[in-house]
């Protein structure tokens, strides 16, 4: 099992241009190939590594002139729990705002709870509900025996 602390200090991210060699990982947070496929080419994307080994993917996309949203964040299994997610956050956070964005968005569905906590934690609070938004994809999501139907939206603002 690998420690946090010694993670940490190797954790680095890379911006990615080839993205389809990493739709694996997008697949890992986003089950639905072709809405993958949809969005794989927008915003910045970026490959997380640590200790030297690419462990997942990040992907932002820009609604406005003042919001990146977090798309697609994935970090391979075994490299969960580890505070990679949390640490990609605070990276991209300090990015972000030096490029004078005021707000980072994320969206997950209504059934992934331990997503709730894990934003939470990151500082992020409620924002929006998007209604029926899973609706579109072509089978249904159960996660914690609950259908994803609704997305909820996360907020963090990136100014002081």
């Amino acid at each position: 099992m690998h420690s946090e602390v010694n993670l940490l200090n190797e954790l680095s991210w890379k911006k990615v241009t080839k993205r389809n060699n990493l739709l694996d990982y997008l697949l890992l947070a986003d089950e639905d190939k072709a809405i993958v496929q949809e969005y794989i080419n927008e915003g910045e994307m970026f490959e997380l590594f640590c200790e030297g080994r690419s462990v997942g993917v990040c992907l932002f996309t820009f609604p406005d002139q003042q919001t990146v949203e977090i798309k697609n964040i994935a970090i391979l299994e075994d490299y969960r729990g580890l505070g990679i997610g949390s640490n990609t956050i605070k990276i991209a956070v300090t990015y972000y705002k030096e490029k004078g964005f005021q707000q980072l968005l994320v969206g997950t569905a209504n059934s992934s709870i331990g997503n709730f906590a894990f934003y939470q934690k990151a500082g992020f609070r409620f924002y929006d509900i998007r209604k029926d938004f899973f609706l579109t994809y072509p089978e249904p999501i159960f996660e914690n025996g609950i259908r994803a139907i609704d997305m909820i939206v996360f907020q963090l603002p990136l100014r002081k």
